[in-house]
């Protein structure tokens, strides 16, 4: 019935989907509360409540449901949805969450880690979570990761080793992969010197987002060393 319900989420019937997640959730279902919980949170096939969705959330989460541990670590992070802001309740729950195989809790973990948020710094924790994330195909993981080897901060410093984290971060079209990547190539770290590769690196960044990328762009316009 879980998948019934899930398909029905899928295809918008939120009604179906509901109904379906409602009767497992009585019958226990952690992951029916879940969703349940996320429909209650955004309004999908029912009036919005906070309140309930905390309470299917705290339910699912007492049995160690991991997308329920991770969404109540969002709340947490925020201070939104009926709690109070919380780092230290945040990190707890991200990282539970994150011992039970969620890729983005694994992110988090490594940036709370990195900056000292909710736990103590810890550069090295840092990059293992981030490279657990990375091995899952997160993005924003690989390029971090890939900061933690240029700077050698909880690792050795490897400029190779950040390359080919810069490397595959761009490969999933990230903005910030772009432009780290970008500067590997202009500085000739980990790789051989390519001002024109930088350059091409530089304005996919800019194009994807990146505000420093625009800015480098733009003065170079303005100093007509390129054009458009």
């Amino acid at each position: 019935m879980i998948q019934q319900a899930h398909n029905a989420y899928n295809a918008q019937d939120y009604e179906k989907a509901f109904t379906l997640y409602e009767a497992l959730a009585e019958r226990g279902d952690a992951t029916a509360m879940t969703s349940l919980a996320f429909m209650y949170q955004n309004g999908f096939g029912v009036e919005k409540s906070d309140e309930k969705a905390l309470a299917y959330y705290f339910k699912a989460a007492e049995q160690k449901q991991p997308y329920a541990l991770f969404n109540l670590a969002i709340l947490y992070s925020n201070g939104v949805g009926g709690v109070t802001h919380d780092q230290f309740k945040a990190y707890e729950l991200y990282l539970e969450a994150a011992e039970r195989e969620v890729p983005p809790a694994m992110y988090e973990v490594a940036l709370m880690l990195e900056r000292g948020l909710g736990c103590l710094q810890n550069y090295s924790e840092s990059a293992f979570w981030y490279e657990e994330a990375a091995k899952r195909g997160h993005a924003q993981a690989f390029n971090n990761l890939g900061a933690l080897y240029k700077e050698g901060h909880g690792v050795h410093k490897d400029y190779h080793r950040a390359f080919i984290c810069f490397e595959r971060a761009a490969d999933k079209e990230l903005a910030e992969g772009f432009y780290n990547l970008g500067l590997m190539y202009d500085q000739g770290m980990g790789v051989e010197e390519d001002h024109d590769k930088a350059l091409d690196l530089c304005r996919k960044a800019a194009y994807a987002g990146h505000e420093k990328a625009k800015n480098i762009i733009s003065g170079l316009q303005e100093d007509g060393k390129i054009v458009f």
